[in-house]
């Protein structure tokens, strides 16, 4: 109960770093946005390999690439912006001030190691996928679904910290992933982890929301058929139903995307302060960025 008390903190403090300067919440945005019209364009030639080939062994093959095609495209976008928030934030906490022309600089400089990052990604999702339709009984199967599954939570929580060392430390992914495995191996960021339920908070608003918008959604479209028997009043009811659940959904999905980003942000750049002060034998305990430190 202690660690959700201190998540939905944690959000308070995040979520008043955004209303101060909104630019901090604009890629999360941006994000969906992009990220939806990719989903769009790129599930097209799927659908069409999938009538034409008609499940023919080929046709797999297609479908395979153009489907790790879609992923790694949409782990591109998602690091981008992300990246974005990354500086942004950090460009708050310790300027004042989050510039978005910095902030587009920063991924312009580091557009090829997020492009590595999103590969890594992909590889590690396609592996979890194929476990995952392996309908195969037995324990060796069961252990390759859970072992697929342990590698995909392990590699998103990793992926969340190498993506501030890329942004802020300039590093590549094999000199990000290395730091984050000794500053994690140090315990640097045992506490911030163990700690701040960020991940329970976001998932409970999320479901909140996702439940408050499919009610009114069911409550429009239903009442519209209820109401009239004319296709037309039906269709548009169920069509702004259908908008308004997504729209919480949208606003959920930026709720959980910038308080995330944000706080292994500051998990980060905590840790990065530690590191530095134990290097130069310095005693005492370092202060966490303001967001985290309100909480821990």
């Amino acid at each position: 109960m202690e660690s959700f008390s201190r998540g939905w903190n944690f959000l308070k403090q995040a979520w008043g770093m955004a209303f101060k300067d909104k630019d901090l919440l604009k890629p999360s945005i941006y994000a969906l946005v992009v990220g939806g019209l990719i989903s769009v364009i790129g599930i097209i030639p799927i659908i069409l390999v999938a009538m034409l080939t008609g499940g023919s062994d080929f046709g797999n093959v297609i479908l395979f690439v153009l489907g790790a095609i879609l992923i790694f495209v949409q782990f591109i976008v998602s690091y981008v912006f992300s990246a974005m928030t990354v500086y942004l934030i950090y460009g708050y906490l310790s300027e004042g001030d989050g510039r978005m022309d910095k902030a587009w600089a920063i991924v312009k400089r580091d557009f090829f190691d997020i492009a590595t990052l999103a590969a890594a990604s992909t590889v590690v999702n396609l592996i979890k996928n194929a476990a995952n339709k392996n309908k195969k009984s037995g324990i060796g199967a069961a252990v390759a679904r859970a072992g697929a599954g342990l590698l995909d939570t392990l590699w998103t929580e990793a992926a969340l910290l190498i993506l501030p060392a890329m942004v802020i430390d300039d590093l590549n992914l094999k000199k990000g992933m290395e730091r984050v495995w000794n500053i994690t191996k140090n315990n640097l960021l045992l506490i911030g982890i163990s700690t701040v339920g960020v991940k329970w908070v976001t998932g409970l608003i999320g479901f909140i929301l996702g439940v408050i918008g499919a009610v009114i959604g069911f409550a429009i479209g239903g009442g519209a058929a209820y109401a009239s028997s004319e296709p037309i009043v039906i269709g548009v009811g169920i069509g702004i139903g259908v908008l308004i659940f997504f729209l919480f959904v949208v606003v959920a999905s930026v709720i959980s995307s910038y308080t995330s980003t944000a706080y292994h942000t500051c998990l980060y750049i905590w840790a990065r302060e530690v590191e530095a002060a134990k290097e130069k034998g310095q005693e005492g305990q370092v202060a966490a960025p303001a967001p985290l430190a309100a909480v821990l």
